[in-house]
């Protein structure tokens, strides 16, 4: 081949590349644009937050859980039917707010919604990946513990019964996070069923720039009816849960946050089944936020077989020479520090089959990391069963 020919063969190469470089961009920000608009509905109005979110005001009839295939037909609920019955052990001192509310208040008729913008999306590994967790990053729901995608605990749990409830009371913190695809959370598992048809309601606050480009520390909930395979997201990534609530939405930031020795803010999670018509309701301090209905579930659909409580974080060894993430659990200290240092979930409960609220003492322990991060169980007569977890991360025990 002369090199006339041997430049005109790579000439063609170069042109087929580009070709199919800009037909695959073109191809992404056509999917990208079709997700923005299934997810980002009409508004009555939008509020601009000073933390960079978007709060779209969406008539509650509108809103994104109402295109699910199996919710065509759903009659909306109000509020709970019926609440579980039990002694009230509501936060104590300041009430959390989300930031945007000082900007700002959705009109009666609408529910507040997180903006999805096209950066959040292209962030995702993919367009059909974004809100949602991966396979390989979720363990499996078991005793014998066994990770080795770099997801991290320090949590207490129980099984072995039929729960149709679960609540605690969490301090809010904003720990400290390596990666840009690692994070750090606190929250609740409720689970059902076993793989392949795992079913799944979770709750809680965490730090995740992966899904929110920044560090701030938000509220978020998840579910899934099959293993985290194809169904379910976080928040309201996709159609699903049911948002009542005008002033406290899945996703938003968080306005206050715990201090190393000083002020403490909590958060009161509840998420019960309604006996009258089996939907999961998720309430935040004292207020109904909205509902999972029972049509999006299998096993859950009865009850949970096990539930769970504490703290994760995702060791990717971000600072690629092999040693342990500097990402923080909780407040980033160890639970041997105690009140106002360590960060703690209190008052842990389940609802059994009567309704009823009834303090439980955890069966289950895991720490599968804990010279990172660890936990530590107690009882008194205010906080009831409760636990300090979390930790810093890389130490000189944990290198």
């Amino acid at each position: 081949m002369g090199v006339i020919s041997m430049l005109f063969f790579f000439y063609l190469l170069f042109v087929l590349a580009t070709s199919i470089s800009a037909s695959t961009t073109v191809r992404r920000n056509v999917e990208v644009s079709n997700l923005l608009k299934r997810l980002n509905k009409p508004y009555v109005k939008s509020i601009n937050s000073s933390d960079g979110d978007i709060i779209d005001c969406v008539d509650i009839f509108r809103q994104p859980a109402f295109d699910h295939p199996l919710l065509r037909n759903h009659t909306i609920q109000l509020r709970p039917i019926v609440y579980p019955e039990g002694v009230n052990t509501s936060t104590r001192g300041v009430q959390l707010t989300q930031v945007w509310n000082k900007h700002g208040s959705c009109p009666k008729g609408t529910v507040p919604i997180l903006r999805t913008k096209g950066e959040d999306v292209l962030r995702a590994i993919s367009v059909d990946s974004y809100g949602k967790k991966t396979q390989d990053s979720v363990r499996a729901f078991r005793h014998e513990l066994v990770d080795r995608s770099g997801h991290e605990y320090a949590f207490v749990g129980v099984e072995g019964d039929k729960y149709f409830g679960a609540r605690a009371y969490y301090n809010v913190w904003n720990p400290i996070v390596q990666g840009s695809e690692e994070f750090s959370l606190a929250q609740i598992w409720l689970v059902g069923g076993h793989d392949p048809i795992l079913n799944t309601i979770e709750a809680g606050w965490q730090v995740c720039p992966g899904l929110y480009g920044d560090h701030q520390t938000r509220f978020f909930i998840y579910w899934t009816s099959d293993g985290y395979q194809d169904t379910g997201c976080y928040n309201l990534k996709c159609s699903g849960f049911v948002q009542i609530n005008r002033k406290f939405i899945p996703g938003a930031t968080i306005a206050r946050a715990s201090t190393y020795n000083g002020d403490q803010f909590e958060i009161g999670i509840s998420i019960w089944k309604d006996p009258y018509n089996s939907n999961w309701w998720l309430q935040v301090n004292n207020a109904p936020i909205g509902y999972w209905p029972s049509e999006l579930f299998t096993t859950l659909s009865d009850s949970a077989r096990l539930v769970e409580w504490g703290g994760e974080a995702l060791n990717l060894h971000a600072s690629g020479d092999g040693q342990h993430t500097t990402t923080k659990m909780g407040s980033g200290h160890f639970p041997e520090e105690g009140f106002r240092k360590a960060a703690f979930i209190r008052n842990i409960e389940i609802a059994d089959k009567s309704n009823q609220w009834k303090p439980i003492k955890p069966q289950e322990y895991v720490e599968n990391a804990k010279s990172c991060y660890r936990l530590s169980y107690q009882y008194d007569n205010a906080y009831g069963n409760f636990i300090y977890y979390g930790g810093p991360g890389r130490n000189p025990n944990c290198p």
